[in-house]
């Protein structure tokens, strides 16, 4: 690490300065004159049939263009869901549907001249329902005779629907029935998470115009553009050429804007009008339209020897998809892959997970993917497990946790809504995370000691995590660069910054391996029409992958410098060459040139060519970031509020690039799990409508509810990452549930089954206990 020159450098984040001065880097900073106005009418009904649509009163008011609905806009179905082709989502929505399945639902968009004028059309729009019985429970959408929610023509990609059953996965190893009969002690631990939402501060906007050869230009604060032009095309049955997609900035993301929810519709007024179009979802609409976590009950179950050793664990998940299938196979998939693999050590393990629609707003990508409502069951689980052992939980982790050159046959068995692949673990790290993180929390002097100051009582707890680092064989990127004469590079690439510090990343990068600074890269990023291709954020790619193929465009460009560097120096037998401060350097001559020089050279002098390159990355291993994470509560006895104190969280993600981004990413998702476990959560009515679409009632935390968090990065080097690098910006949303459940019942010795840890639900537990 001392070698590099900006590879474990916190260097300044690119986009820094323009984001803290307010220059128009987002989706909606720009406008168009003549530009039309979108709102949508939503369904009031949880389920129910559209028999008629009268909008002829909302069409007379003046400045209305026009207005949207199933009866003339493509009956194309697809899926939402931002993923690699061919999707493993269902193709289960239209633009627009004859049926409704949430209280929520789209159901009109009005186009107007003003926003003023499409919302006072939208009270005019008659609506004729015929309302059908509704499923708000999972378990209850599965049995027989239960509604039907997916019952139109043409759906595909569905498990079951009659049975309401999205997906259905079930993968073994070993053999579980002999590996619980020779276990000497079981648990099992059932528990529930709720609905939440990704709240970005930034809601989903878009925008779409002609460019001046007619084609449809979409400019939408996205995760994944290439896909939201794969999908626009199909959804309107057009051209993909005819689309053009580009990503600014974005003011949040988190898994939500990985889906392809508004575009198709601006892209078609645009198409019909000719006009630019301009959609923005307000909190309320992001709330309750937009993509929220899929709540799930996960029971575990295992069985381990007297000395504590794991003989045999099943995991069963109960997935709640909501009205419309997005993401649902693969984030349920990942409830299984990205936990059961850490505790190798059992030879006998059982997966099984559906999935099921229910009448209810729809889930989607959300920052954890699956592995948050897994390790909120499983890492408790094992704390029952420890005390059933009268064992300390750390140690208990410490037998049984994967270790360097080992694998599991789980990575193999599951993927992400496929099968996986075979690989091993490359980093030693892992008791070594749990060493800092028990000294850094005092473990061994807090633990079981119960501190009580009158009411409040104060105790810890911990978790143990890993993820991946990519889809293996499926997520790909590429990049290109190109060489100026001033010695900078133009880099174009398809990876998608959103607010990450992707593009910090990728400078350093090219700037390691090309001996340059990084502020001599110029970045041009997410936009179909002038970068390459890139699957976008999502699975935790953006260094691993994106960073990849950026790394594999820069050895190339390194390589086409150093012959040029060779035929100057009439060294041509020579591959020690040195490049650094801008200047390809022989050891051998100690003679040096100037990368500017080189491209003089090559674009005026002699032999004239363009010294660039392109280049892709895709991997065949998902190398798993590890975290070990501690927490100490105090928990008041007399009003049922836990409050965390402090928060330590271990990562290895390998080589962290720019350890002050790693460090964002890590304290982010610990803030952003702090909110799902005690405060985050949706209320609905006896009709299925969300009552607290507002962050009023919805309780995110505020700077005052943050406790004090303690982020410590082990260094290891993965080989096949880009200078080392794993991912990091997922892991951390992992550890509070469990990690605070597991300190609330060491604190006052109850079990909480569900989130959030709401101060009802602890002190209903206290009398209960009492």
């Amino acid at each position: 690490m001392n070698d590099f020159e900006t590879i474990g450098k916190s260097v300044n984040k690119i986009d820094a300065l323009a984001l803290a001065t307010g220059q128009p880097v987002f989706t909606d900073d720009i406008s168009f004159p003549n530009t039309l106005q979108i709102k949508l009418l939503y369904s009031p009904h949880a389920h129910a049939i559209i028999e008629d649509i009268d909008t002829s009163e909302a069409e007379k008011l003046p400045g209305v263009k026009m207005i949207l609905t199933y009866k003339n806009t493509p009956q194309v179905l697809h899926t939402t869901a931002g993923q690699g082709w061919p999707e493993p989502s269902p193709y289960d929505t239209c633009m627009f549907n004859s049926k409704v399945r949430y209280v929520g639902d789209r159901v009109a968009a009005v186009i107007a001249e003003s926003e003023e004028i499409a919302s006072s059309a939208l009270k005019l729009i008659k609506v004729k329902y015929n309302a059908l019985p509704h499923i708000f429970d999972a378990e209850e959408a599965m049995k027989d005779g239960a509604t039907v929610i997916h019952d139109e023509k043409g759906i595909s990609g569905v498990y079951d629907s009659k049975r309401n059953l999205v997906a259905h996965v079930e993968v073994r190893a070993g053999n579980l029935e002999k590996g619980f009969e020779q276990s000497d002690i079981i648990v099992e631990n059932t528990f529930e998470t709720q609905y939440a939402q990704h709240c970005p501060i930034e809601p989903h906007v878009a925008l779409s115009y002609l460019d001046d050869y007619g084609r449809i230009i979409i400019r939408t604060s996205t995760q994944v553009p290439f896909h939201v032009r794969r999908i626009v095309a199909q959804s309107l049955d057009i051209p993909v050429q005819q689309i053009r997609v580009i990503k600014p900035r974005i003011g949040g993301g988190f898994g939500v804007k990985q889906e392809i929810i508004l575009e198709e519709i601006c892209a078609y007024v645009t198409l019909k009008t000719g006009r630019p179009a301009r959609i923005l979802y307000s909190r309320e609409e992001e709330f309750i339209s937009a993509r929220t976590r899929h709540p799930m009950k996960i029971t575990v179950k295992i069985g381990a020897k007297k000395d504590g050793m794991f003989n045999a664990i099943k995991m069963y998940a109960l997935s709640n998809t909501g009205a419309y299938g997005t993401h649902g196979l693969t984030v349920v998939s990942n409830a299984g892959s990205k936990t059961l693999p850490l505790y190798n050590k059992a030879p006998n393990v059982e997966f099984i997970a559906d999935v099921v629609y229910t009448n209810l707003p729809v889930a989607g990508a959300y920052r954890g993917y699956g592995a948050t409502q897994g390790y909120a069951s499983l890492e408790q689980a094992i704390d029952i497990l420890a005390e059933k052992l009268n064992m300390d939980p750390v140690e208990l982790r410490k037998k049984n946790h994967i270790r360097k050159g080992e694998t599991s046959p789980i990575f193999q068995a599951l993927g992400e809504g496929r099968e996986g692949v075979t690989q091993h673990v490359q980093s030693e790290v892992i008791d070594k995370l749990i060493e800092l993180g028990t000294k850094e929390i005092s473990w061994h002097e807090k633990w079981r000691q119960k501190k009580r100051t009158g009411s409040k009582v104060r105790g810890v707890g911990m978790s143990l995590h890993m993820q991946g680092s990519g889809i293996p064989l499926v997520d790909m990127g590429a990049a290109s660069i190109k060489l100026n004469e001033d010695g900078s590079v133009n880099l174009l690439y398809g990876g998608t910054d959103i607010g990450t510090g992707l593009d910090t990343v990728a400078a350093q990068i090219v700037g390691e391996t090309l001996g340059i600074k990084p502020e001599q890269v110029i970045i041009y990023a997410s936009d179909t029409d002038m970068t390459p291709f890139d699957v976008g954020a999502y699975a935790s790619s953006g260094t691993f992958i994106s960073g990849g193929a950026v790394l594999n465009a820069s050895l190339k460009v390194r390589d086409q410098i150093i012959e040029v560097a060779k035929e100057m120096f009439g060294e041509f037998n020579s591959n020690e060459f040195i490049l650094k401060d801008g200047k390809v350097t022989s050891p051998r001559s100690s003679k040096s040139v100037t990368i500017s020089e080189i491209a003089y050279q090559t674009l005026y002098v002699k032999n004239h060519h363009q010294i660039m390159a392109i280049n892709s990355f895709v991997s065949p291993y998902s190398p798993p970031p590890f975290a070990a994470n501690f927490v100490e509560v105090e928990v008041d006895e007399d009003t049922g509020i836990v409050t965390p104190i402090k928060y330590v969280a271990v990562v290895d993600c390998g080589v962290a690039i720019n350890p002050e981004l790693a460090k964002g990413q890590v304290i982010g998702a610990v803030v952003n799990g702090i909110g799902y476990a005690l405060t985050e959560d949706y209320k609905f009515g006896d009709n299925g409508k969300m009552l607290n679409p507002n962050f009023m009632e919805y309780r995110i935390p505020s700077s005052r509810d943050i406790p004090e968090i303690v982020p410590i990065f082990v260094e290891t080097y993965e080989p096949t990452g880009p200078y080392g690098a794993k991912s990091v910006a997922e892991i951390g949303i992992n550890g509070p549930i469990p990690s605070i459940g597991n300190a609330i019942y060491d604190a006052v010795g109850i079990r909480l089954h569900s989130t959030p840890y709401t101060p009802m639900k602890v002190l209903k537990a206290l009398e209960e206990r009492r």
